[in-house]
Order: structure tokens, then C-alpha cells, then sequence
């Protein structure tokens, strides 16, 4: 039996990891185990789910996290590929609940499988995003393969280079990642430089991160609007490098369209 069964709102959201799961790979983001997802799924727990014993013994994060106290999360298990998660997500994955201290989860459902060695990164990110009571109650990490490849280019590691360069691409890109998309120098993949890092850029208010030569790191209020604005600035890096294929530099909208784009819609500055 999972503890998914006769859970229709809590398996709704799983459901929709998986599909996420499956985009991830069909478009070639998620190699091997490549990408890590993990969705705070609190507000779906019920009762008997409070009451059910771990699965696990509890394990360090390796730092305390306040805001999370009592969250419980679903995790991408370690090792685990994006195409198997898509097919059966709770044999790939696993519910996770922060215990008292902050500094330590428990594995309650379905399988001892544990999460994503990237789980104190990403929950360093969610209990950032809960402290400034912000809806966002998603992240992701994959490599989107035409991002990647610009972000090998010096010149669009300086501030906002790439955000106006891919918002001028089509318009839908800017309406529908009206942040842009942060920088991050290369780090260590899984180290807390990396975590305190992302969260500095998304306290500069972007919900996209791009780690140089490595992937983004997505938040949003669920796991489907994080994919969106991912899959949005790579449609516009792929049309970038279609033009540049064709052999000339595309002339992209003009600041003058682009600011009438977000005075119509009333878009972040």
C-alpha cells in the first residue's frame, strides 16, 4: 500500500513531479541521474500521515534550518534517474518529514530511499523562501543543454547580459520569466558555497538560476510553473543559436517593444 493511496490532492502534486520527471528527460536535461527535484508538500499531509512512524532513522542536513520545522518534502532519491521517477515516482523518490531540531529528516514513505545528496542545498533554499513568506513551494535542477552551452561564454556571465539577450529572443520569454535569469560562477556541484550562492541570487529576485557550465536551479510556487520558466529561456537560447547557426546575430526585439511588453502586462521592472 502507498501512501499515496485515497490521498487524491497530496498524489495530484506527485503525479505532476512525474510528468516533470518525464519532460526532463525527453528533452535531454536529465542524463543518467542527472537533476534533482524536491516539492515542500505540507500543506497536504493529513493526520494519519502526522501519526505514521519513520521508515528511517533520522539523518543530519548538516546545518539547522528553523523555518522548516515540522515540513515535510518530496524528494528525488540519490542515484535515481528522471526517466524511472516518471514512471514510478515513489520507488525513485521519497517523503520526507524535518524533525524538531531543524537539523534532521526522516525518510516516512514509501521506500527507504534516500534523497538526493543535494537535499541540504535545497532545503537551505526552501527555508529561505519560507523566512521571507514567499508562495514558492518548488525547486528544480537540471541542465537545459542550449543554456548550458552559453553560459561557456564569458560574456554572458556579466549581471542581466543573457536575462535581455534571451527576453529579446520572443516575446513569451519575458512575459512568462519576468525575472530574468540570475548568475552563479562556477562551484562545487552539492557544496554550500553553491546553496549561498543561489540563495543570494534569488534574493536579487530571480526565480532562475543558471550555474555556470553545470544547469539551473528553478523555484516556484509548484514543480510544473518552475519547468515553464526554465523551458522558456532555453526555447529563446535555442532561437539565439538557430539564428547563429544560420550565420547572423538575430536583431531581437528593440528596448522600446520590450518595455511596451512590460508596461501592458504589467511586468517586474
Amino acid at each position: 500500500m502507498s501512501i499515496l493511496d485515497n490521498r487524491e490532492t497530496l498524489a495530484k502534486q506527485i503525479w505532476q513531479v512525474a510528468e516533470v520527471a518525464g519532460y526532463l528527460w525527453q528533452k535531454g536535461w536529465a542524463e543518467r541521474n542527472g537533476g534533482n527535484i524536491t516539492v515542500n508538500i505540507t500543506e497536504y499531509v493529513d493526520d494519519g500521515m502526522r501519526k505514521m512512524e519513520a521508515i528511517s532513522e533520522a539523518r543530519p542536513i548538516g546545518t539547522v534550518l528553523p523555518h522548516l520545522k515540522g515540513c515535510w518534502f518530496y524528494c528525488k532519491g540519490t542515484q535515481r534517474r528522471m526517466r524511472d521517477l516518471a514512471r514510478a515516482p515513489m520507488d525513485n523518490g521519497s517523503i520526507i518529514r524535518i524533525t524538531d531540531d531543524c537539523a534532521h529528516y526522516e525518510i516516512v514513505a514509501d521506500n527507504p530511499i534516500a534523497p538526493t545528496s543535494e537535499l541540504p542545498s535545497h532545503l537551505a533554499v526552501h527555508d529561505y523562501l519560507l523566512g521571507k513568506g514567499s508562495p514558492y513551494r518548488a525547486s528544480l535542477h537540471t541542465h537545459p543543454i542550449e543554456l548550458v552551452a552559453m553560459s561557456h561564454n564569458p560574456k554572458y556571465l556579466e549581471k542581466d547580459v543573457l536575462t535581455k539577450l534571451l527576453w529579446s529572443m520572443i516575446p513569451e520569454t519575458k512575459a512568462f520569466a519576468p525575472r530574468g535569469l540570475g548568475i552563479v560562477p562556477y562551484m562545487m556541484p552539492s557544496s554550500k558555497e553553491l546553496a549561498d550562492a543561489t540563495i543570494k541570487a534569488i534574493n536579487e529576485d530571480y526565480d532562475v538560476v543558471m550555474w555556470e557550465k553545470h544547469g539551473v536551479f528553478a523555484v516556484d510556487t509548484d514543480i510544473m510553473a518552475a519547468f515553464d520558466q526554465v523551458d522558456v529561456l532555453n526555447k529563446s537560447a535555442n532561437i539565439y543559436m538557430c539564428a547563429r547557426s544560420m550565420g547572423f546575430e538575430p536583431d531581437g526585439m528593440t528596448d522600446a517593444a520590450m518595455q511596451e511588453l512590460t508596461d501592458v502586462f504589467k511586468l517586474p521592472k
